[in-house]
Parts: C-alpha cells; sequence; structure tokens
C-alpha cells in the first residue's frame, strides 16, 4: 500500500532551519504532484508548498516564500522541505502529501494520499 513517511521534524529556535524529508513507497513517485501541508493546534490544515513530478513548477504559501525551498528527488522516491528562518507561526505538525495539481491555492481536497506527520517546533 502506499506510505509517505515524514521525517526531519524537531525543536529548533527563532530563525533556525530545518530540513524536512518525506520518503514514498507503494506508488510510481514520479506520476504525483507532491505537497507539504501543516497543521497547528486548533487551526485548519493548509498547504505550505508544492512541486510538479518534474520539479519544474514550485508553489508557495505566501507566509513561507523567500524562506521555504521544496524540492525532490525521484530516483529516491523522496520529497525535501527546507526551512529557512523559521518563526513561532512556524509551529505545526508538517505532512506530505500526493495530489494531481501544483496550484497557487492548495486545497488538501486535491490530494489522495498523506503522511502521518512530523512535528516543527519554532521557540522565540
Amino acid at each position: 500500500q502506499v506510505q509517505l513517511v515524514e521525517s526531519g521534524g524537531g525543536s529548533v529556535q527563532a530563525g533556525g532551519s530545518l530540513r524536512l524529508s518525506c520518503a514514498a513507497s507503494g506508488l510510481t513517485f514520479d506520476d504525483y504532484t507532491m505537497g507539504w501541508f501543516r497543521q497547528a493546534p486548533g487551526k485548519e490544515r493548509e498547504g505550505v508548498a508544492c512541486i510538479t513530478w518534474s520539479g519544474g513548477v514550485t508553489r508557495f504559501a505566501t507566509s513561507v516564500k523567500g524562506r521555504f525551498t521544496i524540492s525532490r528527488d525521484n530516483a529516491k522516491n523522496t520529497l525535501y522541505l527546507q526551512m529557512n528562518s523559521l518563526k513561532p507561526e512556524d509551529t505545526a505538525m508538517y505532512y506530505c502529501a500526493a495530489g494531481a495539481y501544483c496550484r497557487a491555492t492548495m486545497r488538501k481536497e486535491g490530494y489522495n494520499y498523506w503522511g502521518q506527520g512530523t512535528q516543527v517546533t519554532v521557540s522565540s
């Protein structure tokens, strides 16, 4: 079955960096657009970044533009999210997801498969 396993979360001070990874199995990885979403306590799950199958198109939420980078290695079936200049408001559970489209407005309904998440905590 399809498995998406996130790793790389942790606790960091404001201004620090983290790199999240998502290892995919059970699907043809380069058939899918991949995305990162996050959900803070009491808030809706929101799209952070997405990348098309070839890596040719990437999109980012306004709140993370210029600070986060999304990339993928299709040979390794792995998705990445490099997060720099982290802020306390970036604190959330981060999820990777596989879907069909990478659009300016990332909707969770457009993604078919989800990982279990990795926690990111940024302290001030």
